[in-house]
């Protein structure tokens, strides 16, 4: 009993004296617990943290790479595009030009003699009018005192030219005209200028003789300088495309005439010096010829023009039999149901729409060149065209109408 007694005092003892230092134990112990957490907390939550803003970089990198590599390939196809546009666009008026030439070669080499003929009979008779009035002289001049239904005198001869003006007369008269007829052909121009009527292309040859005619008068009153002239000259000159022309094949063929005329002339006073040549006797602006002589080029693009369309649609009126079979071969050929002779049909790849859609954006089809039309493969063969020839099919596409 005593040694139960001395036991429990003996534990209120060392409960009294050891509470103190367990509180403070626990109390010193408790927040050196919450302190670590809390730190190795942050050290966890920055390196989170950390981690989370890398590969937001790491995507936002990446994304940019990816929008550049898209950007770059739709610019690389953007040009391919483009690149293919222009050959097919060449391609066809390429293609056109030569139709043209070779449907009836008959009538073609016709044409060039009669436009040459025709350059090389009324030239030097319009070039004979600044040879009278003093324009030009001649080194080794051919004069033709009188001539059948002009007269002539020996002060006024009815032609003064040289040996080499109706071959180069000649020449243009080829070389205008068919740049009439091609150019009509590749600017599509309007079915009613390219078949002008006899008298309106006479009236435009009679406007051009008159121009000429009147320049030379100009010149030999000597009572108009340059500017005067050449502002006459210009003024007939756009009077004349409009009323018997304007149309986009006459303006640049007449550009050309204008600017490619004098040049001619500049390499051939040089060249034919002291050699049967000629010299204008006023040198003008340029040292060579005054600068009035352009827009009478100008107006004899015009005047030669509608000549060379007048000779083309007669002819083709003459040969008119051969061409019309040409035509009913070409177009008499197998019938076919699917595509009822065109030789197209529907594009299978974009649903004949000439694009797809791909990432919410339309996307040429590559297949149909974004015409939505692909060659027909029922009747492919019936035509003898190889079908392992893909630019001989491309070209066919080429040529055909949407």
């Amino acid at each position: 009993m005593f040694y139960v007694s001395i036991q429990a005092v003996f534990l209120l003892w060392a409960t009294t004296i050891s509470t103190p230092f367990l509180n403070s134990a626990a109390s010193g112990f408790v927040p050196s617990i919450n302190h670590d957490v809390r730190f190795n907390g942050r050290q966890r939550g920055s390196k989170y943290e950390n981690s989370m803003n890398e590969n937001t970089r790491i995507s936002a990198t990446a994304s940019s790479w990816f929008t550049r590599q898209q950007t770059c390939r739709m610019a690389t196809s953007s040009n391919n595009e483009n690149e293919n546009e222009a050959s097919n666009i060449i391609k066809t008026m390429t293609q056109k030009l030569k139709d043209k030439i070779m449907t009836s070669p008959t009538r073609s080499a016709y044409f060039s003699l009669w436009m040459a003929l025709c350059g090389a009979i009324l030239g030097p008779f319009l070039d004979s009018y600044h040879s009278a009035f003093g324009v030009l002289r001649y080194d080794e001049p051919i004069r033709f005192v009188t001539l059948p239904l002009l007269g002539g005198s020996v002060e006024h001869p009815a032609l003064t030219t040289a040996w080499w003006v109706p071959e180069l007369f000649g020449f243009a008269g080829f070389l205008i005209g068919w740049l009439y007829i091609l150019l009509d052909e590749v600017l599509e121009t309007e079915e009613g200028k390219t078949r002008p009527e006899p008298p309106f292309i006479l009236a435009g040859i009679a406007f051009f003789t008159f121009q000429y005619w009147l320049s030379g008068i100009l010149y030999e009153l000597g009572s108009f300088d340059r500017s005067s002239i050449l502002f006459t000259m210009t003024t007939l000159s756009a009077i004349g495309y409009v009323g018997f022309d304007s149309s986009k094949a006459g303006f640049w063929t007449s550009l050309a005439t204008a600017i490619g005329g004098p040049l001619i002339e500049v390499g051939l006073i040089s060249s034919l010096s002291g050699h049967g040549g000629y010299h204008y006797t006023d040198l003008g602006e340029t040292g060579f010829f005054p600068l009035w002589i352009c827009p009478v080029y100008f107006l004899g693009g015009p005047a030669n023009g509608n000549l060379a369309r007048g000779i083309w649609n007669g002819l083709t009126s003459t040969t008119g039999e051969k061409i019309s079979n040409e035509k009913e071969q070409t177009l008499d050929g197998p019938k076919c149901t699917v595509c009822n002779d065109t030789r197209a049909v529907g594009c299978p790849n974009c649903d004949s729409l000439g694009y797809y859609v791909s990432y919410n954006r339309k996307v040429k089809c590559n297949c149909c060149k974004g015409r939505g039309l692909v060659i027909c493969r029922n009747c492919f063969s019936e035509y003898g065209d190889d079908p392992y020839d893909i630019e001989g099919i491309r070209d066919i596409m080429g040529r055909m109408p949407d």
